[in-house]
């Protein structure tokens, strides 16, 4: 296992886990550990697949494109258009959980010196965010290195934090009403296939890109381990005390002092991600969509903020309804680009899966049934 090995299924396995981590622990205790679990068993099998198909098409196309370039080449104008509303509705979405996450760790930062509200941080966060997106500034990568690696050591303090106060009473085992809500939020948790392209050309040689295989599925099962023993290790601690953010609900058995400094990292780590995010939607405004950068500006940062003054300002609602939405559409068309690059494809890929053209169906029926669930009764 050399480093490039290494370095790719870190690139992976940071781009799945992000902030839709701090929601796992809400929806699995409110529906229990079973449909929790049963989630995580079915739907990383299915984002797995997804994310082999990907990694296929990519290896079986000769010239670089990202998703709405590959939808364009295999699907026709209507599928490139079909991913640009999914990336439009789920970078403006993602952005509107940031702000919904910035407002509660804000609170907790600096609410014994600031008398303000939830919303009143988050006011602060979007002003001084967008101002860095309107001048198109935009962390070195050295910084970003720096950012990551807080995100990841938050999650691992409250791991360990968690594991010496934990009850198995406070476990809950099935709640049938509540059985549909983790679907989103966990399909949220699991994306990654973003990463893939940026896998592919880090990986030079036929030799490496042979790994690509045993890398998605390897970051796969890590992530998907990793969550179980986090959403395990959170309700355990915090019971049905658990708050969608995962960090407030915390404070009583951990500390308002530890929860501070945990605070601290996480809001460096979603600033990071509010500025890639916020300039990944502008700049797909100016150069996809065509619009002045001004106008693309306004946009990408002011819908989101327009959505959150309007109303929407459920963090778990939020996270659901994008999970749902990006991954039963763009999972759709991956499904179907893979599909038409098996017989389109003008170059031998270093791996190839042979999938039986009724499991493909499959794939796409319970996505759009998970869906269909989240609408009936999962928001």
């Amino acid at each position: 296992m050399n480093k490039n090995f290494l370095f790719a299924l870190a690139i992976l396995i940071g781009t799945i886990i992000g902030a839709g981590i701090f929601g796992l622990p809400y929806v699995i205790e409110r529906s229990g550990v079973i449909p929790g679990f049963f989630y995580f068993l079915v739907l990383g099998g299915a984002v797995l697949l997804i994310h082999l198909f990907f990694g296929e098409t990519i290896l079986r196309t000769k010239e670089k494109c990202r998703l709405p370039g590959f939808s364009q080449k295999y699907l026709g104008k209507s599928g490139k258009n079909l991913v640009m509303i999914s990336v439009v509705i789920g970078v403006t979405g993602a952005l509107l959980a940031y702000l919904i996450l910035a407002g509660g760790f804000l609170k907790i930062l600096l609410s014994p010196t600031l008398n303000l509200s939830e919303i009143q941080f988050t006011l602060i966060f979007w002003v001084v965010l967008s101002f860095f997106v309107f001048r198109g500034i935009k962390l070195i990568a050295p910084a970003e290195f720096v950012t990551n690696v807080l995100f990841f050591l938050v999650i691992i303090i409250i791991l360990g934090l968690c594991l010496p106060k934990f009850d198995i009473s406070n476990i809950s085992i099935l709640n049938p009403p509540n059985v549909f809500l983790p679907f989103g939020v966990i399909l949220f948790s699991l994306i990654g296939w973003s990463a893939i392209p940026e896998m592919v050309d880090f990986l030079k040689s036929p030799i490496e890109r042979k790994n690509i295989k045993k890398i998605i599925v390897s970051a796969i099962v890590i992530v998907v381990l990793f969550y179980v023993l986090f959403v395990t290790s959170v309700i355990g601690v915090a019971g049905e005390n658990v708050s969608q953010d995962t960090l407030s609900g915390l404070i009583p058995f951990l500390g308002q002092k530890i929860i501070f400094f945990i605070a601290l990292a996480a809001i460096i780590t979603l600033a990071d991600s509010f500025l890639v995010l916020g300039l990944y939607l502008r700049n797909t405004f100016i150069y996809d969509l065509k619009f002045p950068k001004i106008i693309s500006t306004i946009t990408a940062c002011g819908l989101p903020l327009l959505l959150f003054l309007i109303g929407f300002r459920s963090f778990i609602g939020t996270v659901s309804f994008v999970g749902t939405i990006v991954g039963v559409i763009e999972g759709i068309i991956i499904i179907l680009i893979f599909k038409k690059a098996k017989e389109l494809g003008d170059r031998e890929p270093e791996y190839s899966l042979k999938i039986p053209i009724v499991l493909l169906y499959g794939l796409m029926l319970l996505l759009v049934f998970g869906a269909i669930s989240q609408f009936w009764g999962g928001f």
